[in-house]
């Protein structure tokens, strides 16, 4: 009888319940958490270029040169610490008749810190942005 009645107050009693969901669900949260931060982090770093190409495209397009460019390329972009190299300019300075499309082309990549598997996105995440304007 006293066994019984041991059995039924273990049954009755779910205080463990809560804290097996918890500890079940608690990763998949977490990881739906960091992937929204990551994604808000290069979704800001794409606006931050595509914003730095439209800058040098049209310092381009009035008369400044290659190094002016690049200089109002990077100053656009102060927050994402960008080199030459990420750069790109077509044509070079030397061949920019009135009319001619003037192509500034930024790449940057996004590392991640998040620890999503490489399978879904890759680390680091890399970004283009491109814009191309006539020459006034």
């Amino acid at each position: 009888m006293i066994l019984l009645r041991l059995v039924r107050k273990l049954i009755k009693n779910k205080k463990g319940q809560a804290l097996v969901e918890l500890a079940l669900i608690l990763p998949i949260l977490i990881m739906i958490i960091l992937a929204t931060m990551e994604f808000g982090r290069i979704l800001y770093s794409y606006m931050i270029i595509t914003n730095a190409s439209r800058e040098g495209a049209r310092a381009g397009v009035v008369g400044t040169d290659d190094y002016g460019i690049k200089t109002k390329v990077k100053n656009a972009a102060t927050t994402l610490s960008l080199t030459d190299s990420q750069i790109i300019i077509t044509p070079s300075q030397g061949s920019r008749p009135r009319g001619a499309p003037l192509s500034v082309q930024v790449n940057y990549s996004v590392i991640l810190v998040a620890p999503i598997p490489n399978v879904v996105v890759p680390n680091p995440f890399p970004l283009t942005a491109t814009t191309t304007m006539r020459v006034e």
